[in-house]
């Protein structure tokens, strides 16, 4: 189970059981101890709980091991549909891979520091208030909503996190009013358009095509 989740993606314990070819309940327990001994983190979200390694630092004592044992990790193949899966909303912020690639690049930049061992949210660093501000986001406005600021949430079909909160809201609206997206009339699927590619490769370093099925 530690094996597979070494490719960064979060998997529920149904689908860890199957990989590892055991129950549901010995899967729960083995996780629970594997949580206890800090092997993995939790992530919550409504009904849905997934498991992640719990660092690097997991990752790199298991590649050792497997250098010994001959064996590599399993690849995460996501099976949901092209257009949800490229680009999508998750209540009011962007999701699928234009979500979890914007929030990877906020990361890189140095914009957005990783939530501490006592906090589950974000902060934006100095440079990153600069860079969102100069974009045109009001910072001030998104802090004083009675919501969390910025967090990341897991994302269902990439089993990586996005960003969420009032921040992931912000940027989901400058790409709306810049025509960087457009969303769909009858589904939660964003079309990325062609202004909207140069913006994330110019503003964020991020290179996203659109699927070949759109």
């Amino acid at each position: 189970m530690l094996c597979c989740l070494m490719d960064g993606h979060a998997r529920t314990s149904t689908e860890l059981a199957i990989v590892a070819d055991v129950s549901p309940s010995t899967a729960s327990a083995h996780l629970a101890r594997l949580k206890e001994q800090r092997l993995v983190t939790l992530h919550v979200q409504g009904r849905h709980r997934y498991y992640s390694l719990a660092g690097k630092w997991v990752a790199q004592a298991l590649e050792a091991l497997m250098v010994v044992a001959g064996r590599s990790p399993s690849r995460f193949v996501p099976n949901t549909p092209d257009r949800l899966q490229h680009a999508r909303t998750c209540y009011d912020h962007m999701a699928g891979s234009l979500g979890v690639s914007l929030h990877d690049r906020l990361i890189e930049l140095g914009w957005l520091a990783m939530p501490g061992e006592e906090s589950q949210d974000h902060e934006l660093t100095q440079s990153g208030e600069r860079a969102l501000a100069d974009f045109g986001i009001d910072l001030d406005a998104a802090r004083k909503l009675r919501r969390r600021f910025a967090y990341p949430c897991m994302d269902w079909s990439m089993r990586r996190p996005h960003l969420a909160g009032a921040l992931g809201a912000a940027l989901f609206e400058l790409a709306q009013r810049r025509q960087w997206v457009r969303q769909d009339l009858d589904s939660r699927a964003l079309t990325l358009t062609a202004s909207g590619q140069k913006a994330l490769r110019a503003k964020f370093g991020v290179v996203l095509e659109a699927p070949e099925s759109l």
